[in-house]
């Protein structure tokens, strides 16, 4: 008996997750797009004039956040005030600024980011020709799921129980990807990621005596330079464990997404792409001596979306022949209407969080002051998996209080504040500093990273190398 509620159950705990996933993937004009479309093949599905609070339900007379539930239990904080507002109601840009921006005048770069390709579209653009039909959703599911580095962040075996089919199947889709450019991206680890490279690496060049042992048994003695202790594991002298760390360090990357790929390099020289409406818009309240911050989350749709009462008592006196059907229709309304609700919720718990750790960025504007933070751990804060939080920021973009329009996911890139204060120092050099000297002046700031990771930082933001300056 247990066994039969329970594949009863499971087609609509996935259904409900499925497309809740998909919801919060979705730009605030996808989801419009999407309503509508419902709207018009469903006659389940209304939506009627009026405002409601998505959270307690209250009718919304007034413009503005819920009186009730979307204040900040202690007034005296700087919690923020989060709420779902209207994108007709609170129009994020005016007519008349609309027209500004669209003849050019008063033209940022910061109101606009590159248009290249992310890391999950380079890497399906190459294996399509090698994937058959039923193995493309398979690794368009992979590649959703990495994280920041490029690393698979779900289990193949769960993702081949979502799909049922044999995990040899995923297995084989997972290593087509791990196989192209960046080499290793789709790895479970950095130590996986670290093999597969030395694997195609050992098949066109020299590599040093006892280097895949040194990754598969010394990780740890690597990261830490501990090459006494990586001689000693390998039985070997602590010139030759040197050479090998020295190798690994020049030629792999135990982070694929963090290498060099596709047009990476070049994103500087990328034609812009302007966002003229965001998703979210952060104001910071009048008349507020603590500078309290509101956050709008832009709702796609005016009114209530709610099943029609009267399709519902229909169908419960419906002929035999329509009852089914008219019963898909309502079960197809209730889940999209609870489905969205999940979404605002999601957004609002993430909003929260995210505008109280990064108050002094989002109230000055300043990169420099952006708290490094990833979305694992952001995920851990909510108690979410970190894909929950990949597609909550994904596409997404945000108005910040001085009218700026940045991409969500700019919160999460960890080299943005040393990026910005490389930028400082190189523009107030008086003589060209090197990489070298750079790394030493970003030390003395605060940010301990190596020279090669400068000389990263400084590509990425089109800064040439000091004998060219």
């Amino acid at each position: 008996m247990f066994q039969i509620q329970n594949q009863e159950l499971r087609p609509q705990v996935t259904a409900h997750l499925a497309q809740t996933m998909s919801l919060l993937e979705m730009t605030s004009q996808e989801i419009q797009q999407k309503i509508e479309t419902e709207l018009a093949n469903n006659p389940a599905l209304e939506i009627v004039e009026e405002r409601r609070c998505p959270n307690c339900g209250r009718v919304l007379t007034t413009p503005g956040p819920c009186p009730v539930c979307s204040q900040p239990y202690e007034l005296t904080t700087e919690d923020p005030i989060v709420f779902v507002s209207s994108q007709e109601d609170f129009p994020s840009i005016s007519g008349k600024e609309r027209n500004r921006v669209a003849s050019g005048n008063g033209f940022s770069r910061d109101n606009y980011i590159p248009q290249v390709d992310d890391l999950p579209t380079y890497v399906l653009r190459q294996i399509a020709p090698e994937l058959q039909e039923d193995q493309r959703l398979i690794a368009a599911h992979i590649l959703n799921n990495l994280d920041e580095d490029g690393l698979l962040t779900t289990p193949l075996s769960e993702i081949s129980q979502f799909y049922h089919v044999p995990t040899s199947k995923v297995s084989s889709v997972s290593e087509i990807i791990q196989h192209a450019d960046p080499l290793g991206v789709g790895a479970s680890s950095p130590k996986e990621a670290l093999l597969i490279q030395l694997e195609m690496l050992e098949r066109t060049s020299d590599v040093p005596e006892l280097t895949r042992e040194a990754i598969e048994k010394g990780m740890k003695d690597l990261s830490k330079h501990s090459y006494r202790k990586l001689a000693k594991l390998l039985d070997t002298s602590h010139e030759h464990a040197e050479q090998i760390a020295n190798f690994i360090r020049g030629n792999l990357n135990p982070y694929p997404a963090r290498a060099y790929w596709g047009d990476y390099r070049q994103q500087s020289e990328a034609p812009p792409q302007a966002y003229h409406r965001p998703d979210i818009i952060i104001k910071i309240q009048e008349n507020s001596p603590r500078k309290r911050l509101i956050v709008e989350i832009i709702s796609p749709y005016r009114g209530t979306l709610r099943v029609n009462p009267l399709f519902r008592k229909a169908q419960k006196e419906a002929p035999q022949d329509k009852k089914q059907a008219w019963g898909k229709d309502l079960e197809g309304a209730s889940l999209l209407i609870k489905c969205l609700q999940q979404r605002n919720h999601t957004m609002e718990q993430l909003m929260t969080v995210l505008v109280k750790g990064q108050r002094p960025f989002i109230i000055s504007g300043d990169p420099a002051k952006l708290h490094p933070q990833t979305q694992a751990e952001m995920a851990e804060l909510l108690d979410v998996h970190e894909s929950t939080i990949s597609r909550a920021v994904s596409d997404k973009s945000v108005q910040l209080p001085n009218n700026k329009i940045i991409p969500l996911q700019r919160f999460f890139d960890r080299s943005l504040p040393v990026r910005t204060i490389l930028c400082r120092l190189v523009e107030e050099e008086t003589t060209p500093l090197t990489d070298a000297e750079l790394a030493e002046e970003l030390k003395g700031n605060g940010y301990d990273i190596a020279r090669r990771t400068v000389a990263k930082y400084r590509s990425m933001e089109g800064i040439l190398s000091s004998r060219l300056r």
